[in-house]
Protein backbone atom coordinates (compact mmCIF):
# COMPACT_ATOMS: atom_id res chain seq x y z
CA UNK A 1 0.00 0.00 0.00
CA UNK A 2 1.54 3.36 -1.01
CA UNK A 3 1.73 6.34 1.37
CA UNK A 4 -1.34 8.13 -0.01
CA UNK A 5 -3.54 5.04 0.25
CA UNK A 6 -2.20 4.28 3.72
CA UNK A 7 -3.17 7.75 4.96
CA UNK A 8 -6.62 7.40 3.40
CA UNK A 9 -7.07 4.05 5.15
CA UNK A 10 -6.14 5.53 8.53
CA UNK A 11 -8.57 8.42 8.14
CA UNK A 12 -11.52 6.34 6.96
CA UNK A 13 -11.25 3.19 9.09
CA UNK A 14 -14.32 3.01 11.33
CA UNK A 15 -15.91 0.84 13.95
CA UNK A 16 -19.68 0.89 13.65
CA UNK A 17 -19.40 3.97 11.48
CA UNK A 18 -17.48 6.00 14.07
CA UNK A 19 -14.04 7.35 13.24
CA UNK A 20 -11.61 5.91 15.78
CA UNK A 21 -9.18 8.79 15.44
CA UNK A 22 -11.79 11.53 15.65
CA UNK A 23 -13.86 10.23 18.60
CA UNK A 24 -12.15 7.33 20.40
CA UNK A 25 -14.65 7.29 23.28
CA UNK A 26 -17.55 6.80 20.89
CA UNK A 27 -16.16 3.36 20.09
CA UNK A 28 -16.66 2.18 23.69
CA UNK A 29 -19.68 0.03 24.53
CA UNK A 30 -22.43 1.54 26.65
CA UNK A 31 -22.71 0.27 30.25
CA UNK A 32 -26.50 0.25 30.52
CA UNK A 33 -26.59 -2.17 33.47
CA UNK A 34 -24.22 -2.47 36.44
CA UNK A 35 -21.89 -5.44 36.70
CA UNK A 36 -23.81 -8.12 38.63
CA UNK A 37 -22.43 -9.32 41.95
CA UNK A 38 -22.16 -13.05 42.58
CA UNK A 39 -24.88 -14.77 44.57
CA UNK A 40 -22.31 -16.65 46.64
CA UNK A 41 -19.00 -15.49 48.10
CA UNK A 42 -16.19 -17.80 49.19
CA UNK A 43 -12.57 -17.69 50.28
CA UNK A 44 -11.27 -17.10 46.73
CA UNK A 45 -13.52 -14.04 46.31
CA UNK A 46 -12.21 -12.58 49.57
CA UNK A 47 -8.62 -13.20 48.44
CA UNK A 48 -9.33 -11.41 45.14
CA UNK A 49 -10.82 -8.51 47.08
CA UNK A 50 -7.64 -8.21 49.13
CA UNK A 51 -5.61 -8.24 45.90
CA UNK A 52 -7.77 -5.40 44.52
CA UNK A 53 -7.14 -3.41 47.69
CA UNK A 54 -3.40 -3.83 47.26
CA UNK A 55 -3.66 -2.76 43.63
CA UNK A 56 -5.46 0.48 44.46
CA UNK A 57 -3.00 1.13 47.28
CA UNK A 58 -0.12 0.78 44.82
CA UNK A 59 -1.79 3.06 42.26
CA UNK A 60 -2.35 5.67 44.95
CA UNK A 61 1.29 5.66 45.98
CA UNK A 62 2.57 5.81 42.42
CA UNK A 63 0.15 8.28 40.85
CA UNK A 64 -1.98 9.94 43.56
CA UNK A 65 -5.68 9.79 44.31
CA UNK A 66 -6.69 11.98 41.38
CA UNK A 67 -5.79 9.22 38.92
CA UNK A 68 -7.38 6.17 40.54
CA UNK A 69 -10.33 7.48 42.56
CA UNK A 70 -13.09 6.94 39.99
CA UNK A 71 -12.01 3.38 39.26
CA UNK A 72 -11.72 2.62 42.98
CA UNK A 73 -15.17 4.07 43.71
CA UNK A 74 -16.70 1.88 41.04
CA UNK A 75 -15.02 -1.16 42.51
CA UNK A 76 -16.15 -0.25 46.02
CA UNK A 77 -19.80 0.14 44.99
CA UNK A 78 -19.68 -3.27 43.33
CA UNK A 79 -17.86 -4.80 46.29
CA UNK A 80 -20.41 -3.50 48.80
CA UNK A 81 -22.94 -5.74 47.08
CA UNK A 82 -20.94 -8.77 48.18
CA UNK A 83 -22.14 -8.16 51.74
CA UNK A 84 -25.63 -9.24 50.61
CA UNK A 85 -24.40 -12.45 48.99
CA UNK A 86 -24.60 -15.91 50.52
CA UNK A 87 -21.40 -16.50 52.49
CA UNK A 88 -20.35 -19.23 54.95
CA UNK A 89 -20.80 -17.84 58.45
CA UNK A 90 -17.18 -18.54 59.41
CA UNK A 91 -16.03 -16.38 56.46
CA UNK A 92 -18.42 -13.47 56.97
CA UNK A 93 -16.13 -11.56 59.40
CA UNK A 94 -13.30 -11.90 56.84
CA UNK A 95 -15.61 -10.59 54.12
CA UNK A 96 -16.60 -7.55 56.18
CA UNK A 97 -12.96 -6.89 57.03
CA UNK A 98 -11.86 -7.17 53.40
CA UNK A 99 -14.61 -4.79 52.24
CA UNK A 100 -13.76 -2.40 55.07
CA UNK A 101 -10.05 -2.41 54.18
CA UNK A 102 -10.89 -1.57 50.56
CA UNK A 103 -13.20 1.24 51.72
CA UNK A 104 -10.40 2.67 53.89
CA UNK A 105 -8.11 2.83 50.85
CA UNK A 106 -10.82 4.36 48.62
CA UNK A 107 -11.60 7.00 51.25
CA UNK A 108 -7.91 7.85 51.41
CA UNK A 109 -7.90 8.27 47.62
CA UNK A 110 -10.84 10.66 47.99
CA UNK A 111 -8.91 12.70 50.56
CA UNK A 112 -5.93 12.80 48.20
CA UNK A 113 -8.24 14.11 45.48
CA UNK A 114 -9.76 16.74 47.86
CA UNK A 115 -13.18 15.00 47.82
CA UNK A 116 -13.45 15.38 51.58
CA UNK A 117 -17.18 14.93 52.14
CA UNK A 118 -17.16 11.81 49.99
CA UNK A 119 -14.19 10.54 51.98
CA UNK A 120 -16.02 11.05 55.29
CA UNK A 121 -18.97 8.99 54.07
CA UNK A 122 -16.72 6.18 52.86
CA UNK A 123 -14.77 6.18 56.12
CA UNK A 124 -18.08 5.79 57.94
CA UNK A 125 -18.86 2.73 55.81
CA UNK A 126 -15.36 1.33 56.41
CA UNK A 127 -15.74 1.79 60.16
CA UNK A 128 -19.10 0.00 60.15
CA UNK A 129 -17.53 -2.92 58.25
CA UNK A 130 -14.64 -3.13 60.71
CA UNK A 131 -17.01 -3.15 63.68
CA UNK A 132 -19.23 -5.76 62.03
CA UNK A 133 -16.14 -7.91 61.52
CA UNK A 134 -15.07 -7.28 65.14
CA UNK A 135 -11.63 -6.47 63.72
CA UNK A 136 -10.17 -4.07 66.28
CA UNK A 137 -6.98 -3.40 64.34
CA UNK A 138 -8.94 -2.47 61.21
CA UNK A 139 -11.22 -0.28 63.33
CA UNK A 140 -8.12 1.46 64.68
CA UNK A 141 -6.69 1.88 61.17
CA UNK A 142 -9.91 3.48 59.90
CA UNK A 143 -10.15 5.81 62.90
CA UNK A 144 -6.50 6.75 62.35
CA UNK A 145 -7.32 7.63 58.73
CA UNK A 146 -10.27 9.70 59.89
CA UNK A 147 -8.09 11.45 62.47
CA UNK A 148 -5.52 12.38 59.83
CA UNK A 149 -8.21 13.76 57.53
CA UNK A 150 -9.52 15.90 60.38
CA UNK A 151 -6.03 17.23 61.11
CA UNK A 152 -5.30 17.91 57.43
CA UNK A 153 -8.53 19.90 57.14
CA UNK A 154 -7.80 22.10 60.13
CA UNK A 155 -9.66 20.20 62.87
CA UNK A 156 -6.90 18.88 65.16
CA UNK A 157 -9.21 18.65 68.19
CA UNK A 158 -11.49 16.26 66.29
CA UNK A 159 -8.43 14.36 65.09
CA UNK A 160 -7.24 13.92 68.67
CA UNK A 161 -10.68 12.66 69.71
CA UNK A 162 -10.76 10.08 66.91
CA UNK A 163 -7.24 8.81 67.68
CA UNK A 164 -8.05 8.45 71.37
CA UNK A 165 -11.35 6.74 70.55
CA UNK A 166 -9.33 4.10 68.69
CA UNK A 167 -7.12 3.59 71.75
CA UNK A 168 -10.00 2.68 74.07
CA UNK A 169 -8.94 -0.99 73.97
CA UNK A 170 -5.26 -0.51 73.11
CA UNK A 171 -4.47 -3.93 74.57
CA UNK A 172 -6.30 -5.52 71.62
CA UNK A 173 -4.13 -3.71 69.07
CA UNK A 174 -0.77 -4.70 67.63
CA UNK A 175 2.28 -2.57 68.54
CA UNK A 176 2.18 -1.09 65.04
CA UNK A 177 -1.46 -0.09 65.45
CA UNK A 178 -0.74 1.58 68.78
CA UNK A 179 2.29 3.36 67.33
CA UNK A 180 0.25 4.67 64.40
CA UNK A 181 -2.41 6.11 66.68
CA UNK A 182 0.11 7.87 68.90
CA UNK A 183 1.65 9.53 65.82
CA UNK A 184 -1.87 10.84 65.08
CA UNK A 185 -2.13 12.12 68.63
CA UNK A 186 1.26 13.81 68.29
CA UNK A 187 0.26 15.54 65.06
CA UNK A 188 -3.00 16.81 66.53
CA UNK A 189 -1.31 17.99 69.72
CA UNK A 190 1.42 19.78 67.77
CA UNK A 191 -1.21 21.58 65.69
CA UNK A 192 -2.89 22.57 68.95
CA UNK A 193 0.48 23.97 70.16
CA UNK A 194 0.62 21.54 73.09
CA UNK A 195 4.37 21.07 72.75
CA UNK A 196 5.20 18.80 75.68
CA UNK A 197 2.13 16.61 75.13
CA UNK A 198 3.11 16.22 71.47
CA UNK A 199 6.68 15.24 72.38
CA UNK A 200 5.40 12.67 74.86
CA UNK A 201 3.10 11.20 72.21
CA UNK A 202 6.05 10.86 69.82
CA UNK A 203 8.04 9.09 72.53
CA UNK A 204 5.12 6.70 73.13
CA UNK A 205 4.84 6.02 69.40
CA UNK A 206 8.57 5.24 69.28
CA UNK A 207 8.24 2.81 72.20
CA UNK A 208 5.41 0.87 70.58
CA UNK A 209 7.11 0.82 67.19
CA UNK A 210 10.24 -0.67 68.78
CA UNK A 211 8.15 -3.76 69.65
CA UNK A 212 6.53 -4.12 66.21
CA UNK A 213 6.72 -7.47 64.46
CA UNK A 214 5.87 -6.85 60.76
CA UNK A 215 5.33 -10.53 59.97
CA UNK A 216 2.48 -10.64 62.49
CA UNK A 217 0.69 -7.53 61.27
CA UNK A 218 -2.53 -7.56 59.25
CA UNK A 219 -2.09 -6.66 55.59
CA UNK A 220 -3.35 -3.09 56.01
CA UNK A 221 -0.64 -2.38 58.64
CA UNK A 222 2.20 -4.40 57.11
CA UNK A 223 3.55 -1.42 55.14
CA UNK A 224 4.08 0.64 58.28
CA UNK A 225 7.87 0.41 58.26
CA UNK A 226 10.78 2.43 59.65
CA UNK A 227 10.57 5.05 56.90
CA UNK A 228 6.83 5.49 57.34
CA UNK A 229 7.28 5.86 61.08
CA UNK A 230 9.99 8.47 60.49
CA UNK A 231 7.60 10.35 58.20
CA UNK A 232 4.66 10.31 60.60
CA UNK A 233 6.74 11.33 63.63
CA UNK A 234 8.72 13.87 61.61
CA UNK A 235 5.53 15.75 60.70
CA UNK A 236 4.59 16.86 64.25
CA UNK A 237 8.25 17.64 64.93
CA UNK A 238 8.20 19.90 61.87
CA UNK A 239 5.09 21.65 63.21
CA UNK A 240 6.87 22.18 66.54
CA UNK A 241 10.03 23.44 64.79
CA UNK A 242 7.96 26.06 62.96
CA UNK A 243 6.77 27.18 66.41
CA UNK A 244 10.38 27.61 67.52
CA UNK A 245 11.21 24.18 68.92
CA UNK A 246 14.59 22.65 67.99
CA UNK A 247 14.51 21.50 64.35
CA UNK A 248 17.31 18.92 64.48
CA UNK A 249 15.21 15.85 65.21
CA UNK A 250 12.58 16.84 62.65
CA UNK A 251 15.30 17.16 60.01
CA UNK A 252 16.79 13.80 60.95
CA UNK A 253 13.47 11.98 60.76
CA UNK A 254 12.23 13.58 57.55
CA UNK A 255 15.62 12.93 55.90
CA UNK A 256 15.34 9.26 56.91
CA UNK A 257 11.80 9.19 55.54
CA UNK A 258 12.94 10.57 52.18
CA UNK A 259 15.71 7.98 51.97
CA UNK A 260 13.44 5.05 52.87
CA UNK A 261 10.16 5.79 51.11
CA UNK A 262 10.10 4.11 47.68
CA UNK A 263 6.82 5.43 46.28
CA UNK A 264 6.35 8.72 44.50
CA UNK A 265 3.61 10.21 46.68
CA UNK A 266 5.47 9.65 49.95
CA UNK A 267 8.66 10.96 48.36
CA UNK A 268 6.89 14.13 47.21
CA UNK A 269 5.31 14.74 50.61
CA UNK A 270 8.51 14.12 52.58
CA UNK A 271 10.67 16.20 50.25
CA UNK A 272 8.26 19.14 50.36
CA UNK A 273 8.07 18.99 54.15
CA UNK A 274 11.85 18.78 54.46
CA UNK A 275 12.23 21.70 52.05
CA UNK A 276 9.74 23.78 54.08
CA UNK A 277 11.55 22.95 57.30
CA UNK A 278 14.94 23.81 55.81
CA UNK A 279 13.58 27.00 54.25
CA UNK A 280 12.18 28.11 57.61
CA UNK A 281 15.12 27.13 59.81
CA UNK A 282 18.20 26.27 57.75
CA UNK A 283 20.26 26.72 54.58
CA UNK A 284 18.19 28.48 51.90
CA UNK A 285 20.11 27.07 48.93
CA UNK A 286 19.84 23.57 50.35
CA UNK A 287 16.10 24.17 50.77
CA UNK A 288 15.87 25.19 47.12
CA UNK A 289 17.67 22.00 46.07
CA UNK A 290 15.28 19.84 48.12
CA UNK A 291 12.29 21.80 46.86
CA UNK A 292 13.41 21.32 43.26
CA UNK A 293 13.51 17.57 43.80
CA UNK A 294 10.06 17.71 45.40
CA UNK A 295 8.74 19.54 42.34
CA UNK A 296 10.15 16.92 40.00
CA UNK A 297 8.44 14.09 41.90
CA UNK A 298 5.16 15.95 42.46
CA UNK A 299 4.97 16.66 38.73
CA UNK A 300 4.31 12.95 38.12
CA UNK A 301 1.31 12.87 40.50
CA UNK A 302 -2.32 13.91 40.69
CA UNK A 303 -2.39 14.42 44.45
CA UNK A 304 -4.10 17.24 46.31
CA UNK A 305 -1.95 16.51 49.36
CA UNK A 306 1.25 16.87 47.35
CA UNK A 307 -0.05 20.14 45.92
CA UNK A 308 -0.84 21.43 49.41
CA UNK A 309 2.70 20.68 50.59
CA UNK A 310 4.06 22.67 47.65
CA UNK A 311 1.73 25.52 48.57
CA UNK A 312 3.16 25.38 52.10
CA UNK A 313 6.71 25.51 50.73
CA UNK A 314 5.70 28.45 48.52
CA UNK A 315 4.55 30.36 51.61
CA UNK A 316 7.66 29.56 53.65
CA UNK A 317 9.81 30.75 50.74
CA UNK A 318 8.05 34.12 50.55
CA UNK A 319 10.22 35.59 53.31
CA UNK A 320 13.37 34.86 51.28
CA UNK A 321 12.17 35.62 47.75
CA UNK A 322 14.73 38.41 47.37
CA UNK A 323 17.21 35.59 46.77
CA UNK A 324 17.10 34.76 43.07
CA UNK A 325 17.13 31.00 43.58
CA UNK A 326 14.22 31.16 46.02
CA UNK A 327 12.22 33.43 43.70
CA UNK A 328 12.80 30.97 40.86
CA UNK A 329 11.59 28.07 43.03
CA UNK A 330 8.43 29.98 43.90
CA UNK A 331 7.84 30.69 40.21
CA UNK A 332 8.19 26.99 39.34
CA UNK A 333 5.83 25.98 42.14
CA UNK A 334 3.24 28.50 40.94
CA UNK A 335 3.56 27.24 37.38
CA UNK A 336 3.13 23.58 38.34
CA UNK A 337 0.25 24.11 40.78
CA UNK A 338 -1.72 26.49 38.58
CA UNK A 339 -1.17 24.39 35.46
CA UNK A 340 -2.41 21.23 37.18
CA UNK A 341 -5.42 23.01 38.71
CA UNK A 342 -6.41 26.31 37.07
CA UNK A 343 -9.28 26.74 39.55
CA UNK A 344 -6.90 26.51 42.52
CA UNK A 345 -7.09 29.52 44.85
CA UNK A 346 -4.16 31.87 45.14
CA UNK A 347 -1.00 30.22 46.38
CA UNK A 348 -0.77 32.97 48.96
CA UNK A 349 -4.05 31.90 50.59
CA UNK A 350 -3.68 30.45 54.10
CA UNK A 351 -3.76 26.66 54.50
CA UNK A 352 -7.25 25.21 54.28
CA UNK A 353 -8.60 28.09 52.19
CA UNK A 354 -9.55 25.64 49.46
CA UNK A 355 -11.55 23.33 51.72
Amino acid sequence: MDQAKRQQFVHTTTLGGVSLLAEPRAALPERSTPRPTPRRVGASDIAQLRDATQTFTSWSRLYGGGVSLDAALGELHWTAGLLDAICPEQLRPELHAAVGALADVVAFLAVDAAAHEEARQIYGFALACAEQAKDWNLRAKVLSSMARQAIWTGQPDEGLTLAEQALVRADWLTPTGRSLLHTDRARALARMRRVQDALRAIGTADEHFAHATPDNEPLYLATYNTAHHAQLTGQPLLDLAILGHDSGEATTRLTAAVAGQPDARSQALCLSKLASLTMATGDLLHAVAIGTEALQVAGTLRSHRATEELRELFRHAATHQDLEEVADLRHRIRTLVCTDNPSNPSLDDPPGAQE
